[in-house]
């Protein structure tokens, strides 16, 4: 605050009664005290012009409002400093700096106006050395040096030279003086201090000045150690944070909301969420504003606020209801699927006419569509071009091997690691309320001790309860009624009862050779060669090549193998290219075989030679159509009917209803075995995987009376149907994919249950109805003769 110089004791000096007066604004200087003062009054300034003509001496006294431009004796104080002005120097804004020090207490006696300045008539206090008298005086001077020590340790800042003349100074009352210009003093503190004319009154005063001063300084050591200790895991962000909480829980005050809550409420905001989920999240965000920023539950709310705002309680995208447009989307990316395609087209249609008739789109409750059909027969591909041709957003949820309700509907908030479900992350992750959400593989989910994650899709796809889908982990009602969802399946039967009513299942069997053939030159082809850097100077597929690969290395109801294939040789031309090998490749017969290696699957080979007791059966798979051979012996025993290969209960009913069938018409078939003395032995290869379902029941009875009578059966002739004890042939399913599968094993001939005429008249390609000769069976009586050479094993 000042410097000092060392001078005589006042008592030693004379000084005249009568001095010019600079009334001071808001400053106290003290006696030993060097200041600086900038003066501009016009009367402050007369009075230094006459000082320094005088004898540089000048009376320093405080006005007591300092508002106050020409004060009054009654604005002044009673009690000033005489100071000499050791300096002075011109401003450039008219003002004067001057240097003055401190030299004694003057009482202020009378005020003159002179022409223009004040002078004042004072009376001296005159203060000689005055040396501590009783050891309590003592130990008062050692005490308040002690205290300046500890101030000075606690971070008060006090130059080290002003600390070591304080330490030689024995003197009270000059010792009061000089710690009092280092303090921060209020005025009227300062003119008590300057009135106290006793040395030892006035040094108790400044010792309880210092006391006062050490417990401010400690509470801040104290504020500072705390944030110090904070640090020391975290960044100097956070201290300050700490800190800034720390020195307001002194002072009582409030803590300010944080930037981050603010960022929060702005996007609560401009999430536009419904009124009452609002208010909840805003409750929320309230409970996390007082809670410690680093607790787990701290966590556990922010994260879940930022769910909130995430979700798309108001963002749709447009759609795009031009049935063109969308007829010629869907035409790019699949070949044939009228029926699935017309059936989006028709959603489309209906959606355009709402709007066009202005009722609103989103009262429109769609039954969710899934479609079912064997793998690699473009089902999710089929959804995505959905989403494509409406203009939507599309997200694909995989169903397979989920287990856990809480998967489809949430976990609880109640612990670090709760997280949504697949529904409510699949819309955050699309960032419109009303995408097309693909639920694949739909009966690949199973259920355990968790829940079942069948049922909790229940609500989810029924149009009539979707509009207030609560999630547990948001816990407030979600609309999903604008949600296209759409469902794949390879099987409908394992499809829990109660969610397969919510569906409208629309079948995609499997691709006939032709189809194949096409798909693959419009579509996998033109995909391949683009992934393989390929163009039409490198490589031309031919339709043979392209066939041969169907035929001889991929055995399946959709394209995935095929594309594989394509696609390896690609690689290899890829790689021939790279090595120099550089010309126009035509993928042949030759060359397939040369890159994919020797056929896999030769099917006019499978069927094999005609036999006793083997028949040839057809089976529906998840993957398809399947040929299946039924073996039948007879030995000798005590007329047991053994059944072996891993069959179901339906199938064995079968076995059961075409023995008792046969032994019924023994005689009719010249059958003159006693069956009480021999054993029926029935058996299906591939005894790994199991079989079941009713439409083997005319190839085991094919099969029985072939092993029984010895008569050939012809491997060319695939069957499939039901039998009745009474010989009558009931309908099966899953035709055409059981013909094409007969197709590709080379059959000539299929024997099919006269009530599915109609079905595989109206399913079948026209190019595999020319291709297999269909026979329609009422009874199991026509189909032994067709099937089973007759006696002698000659051919009819």
């Amino acid at each position: 605050m000042g410097e000092i110089v060392q001078n005589k004791p006042m008592g030693e000096m004379k000084f005249p009664e009568e001095l010019p007066v600079l009334p001071l604004r808001d400053v106290v200087v003290f006696p030993m005290m060097i200041a600086p003062l900038f003066v501009g009054r016009p009367f402050s300034l007369n009075a230094i012009e006459e000082a320094l003509r005088e004898h540089k001496l000048i009376f320093l006294v405080t006005q007591k409002d300092k508002e106050i431009e020409e004060p009054k004796r009654e604005d002044l104080y009673d009690f000033g400093t005489v100071a000499v002005i050791l300096k002075a120097m011109k401003m450039g804004d008219g003002r004067v700096k001057i240097l003055v020090q401190g030299l004694g207490r003057a009482k202020l006696k009378e005020l003159k106006t002179e022409d223009d300045h004040f002078r004042a008539v004072v009376e001296h206090i005159l203060e000689g050395e005055y040396t501590p008298q009783t050891l309590e005086e003592e130990a008062l001077v050692k005490l308040v040096k002690d205290q300046i020590e500890r101030v000075v340790a606690l971070g008060k800042q006090i130059p080290p030279d002003m600390v070591a003349i304080l330490r030689s100074i024995e003197d009270p009352g000059r010792l009061a003086d000089l710690i009092a210009g280092q303090l921060d003093l209020s005025t009227e503190e300062a003119i008590d201090l300057l009135s106290t004319v006793d040395p030892i009154d006035r040094l108790k005063k400044i010792s309880e000045k210092l006391e006062h001063e050490i417990k401010v300084l400690e509470i801040q050591e104290l504020i500072r150690t705390k944030a110090r200790e904070s640090m020391e895991k975290e960044q100097r962000e956070y201290f300050l944070r700490q800190q800034l909480r720390a020195i307001r829980k002194e002072l009582g005050e409030e803590e300010e909301k944080s930037k981050e809550i603010e960022e929060y409420k702005e996007k609560i905001k401009k999430a536009k969420m419904p009124k009452e989920v609002e208010e909840s999240v805003l409750k929320e965000l309230s409970r996390l504003e007082k809670m410690h920023p680093e607790s787990a539950e701290a966590a556990v709310l922010r994260t879940w606020i930022e769910w909130m705002i995430e979700l798309p309680w108001s963002r749709r995208t447009k759609d795009k209801l031009d049935i063109e447009r969308a007829k010629k989307i869907l035409d790019e990316d699949h070949y044939d699927l009228e029926k699935l395609k017309d059936r989006i087209l028709e959603y489309l249609a209906v959606k355009s006419l709402i709007k066009k008739r202005k009722k609103k789109s989103r009262e429109v409750k769609q039954p969710t569509i899934c479609f079912v059909g064997p793998p690699g027969v473009g089902k999710t591909s089929l959804a995505r071009s959905i989403a494509r041709a409406l203009g939507r957003k599309f997200v694909r949820i995989s169903l397979g091997g989920v287990r856990d309700e809480a998967e489809v509907r949430g976990h609880r908030r109640t612990y670090v690691g709760a997280m949504p479900g697949k529904i409510i992350q699949a819309l955050r992750k699309a960032g419109t309320k009303n995408p097309v959400i693909l639920l694949d593989e739909i009966d690949k989910m199973a259920s355990d001790f968790r829940g079942d994650p069948a049922a909790a899709l229940l609500e989810v796809l029924d149009p009539e309860q979707n509009k207030e889908f609560v999630d547990n982990y948001i816990n407030h009602p979600f609309d999903l009624s604008e949600v296209l969802f759409i469902a794949t399946a390879n099987t409908p039967h394992t499809i829990p009862e109660p969610l397969f009513d919510r569906l409208e299942v629309l079948n995609i069997p499997g691709y006939t050779e032709q189809e194949k053939l096409q798909i693959a030159l419009r579509y996998i082809v033109p995909k391949q060669m683009k992934n393989h850097a390929l163009t039409e100077k490198d490589i031309e597929f031919t339709e043979s090549g392209i066939l041969h690969i169907i035929r001889h290395y991929t055995r399946e109801a959709g394209v995935r193998n095929l594309d594989r294939k394509i696609a390896a040789i690609c690689r290899k031309v890829a790689l021939w290219i790279s090595e120099g090998k550089e010309k126009k490749y035509k993928v042949t017969k030759k060359l397939v075989e040369k890159v994919l290696g020797a056929p896999k699957f030769i099917p006019e080979l499978e069927l094999g030679e005609d036999e006793v007791g083997v028949a040839t059966g057809l089976a529906w798979t998840p993957v398809g159509g399947d040929v299946l051979f039924i073996e039948v012996v007879v030995t000798k025993g005590t007329g047991k009917l053994i059944l072996t290969g891993r069959l179901g209960d339906v199938m064995k009913e079968s076995a059961q209803a075409a023995l008792g069938f046969i032994k019924a018409n023994a005689s009719k078939y010249g059958i003159k075995k006693d069956f009480s003395k021999i054993d029926i032995h029935v058996h299906v290869p591939a005894g790994a995987i199991p079989k079941d379902g009713p439409s083997a029941g005319i190839t085991i009875a094919t099969a029985m009376l072939s092993a029984l009578t010895g008569r050939k059966v012809k491997k060319e002739v695939a069957m499939t149907g039901e039998i009745t004890l009474g010989g009558k042939v009931l309908p099966v399913g899953g035709l055409k994919e059981k013909i094409l599968a007969a197709l590709r094993y080379g059959a000539k001939t299929v024997v099919l249950p006269e009530k599915n005429k109609a079905e595989v008249m109206e399913e079948l390609p026209e190019e595999a109805k020319k291709k297999i000769k269909l026979v329609f069976v009422d009874r199991v009586e026509p189909v032994f003769e067709l099937a089973l050479y007759k006696k002698g094993n000659k051919k009819k």
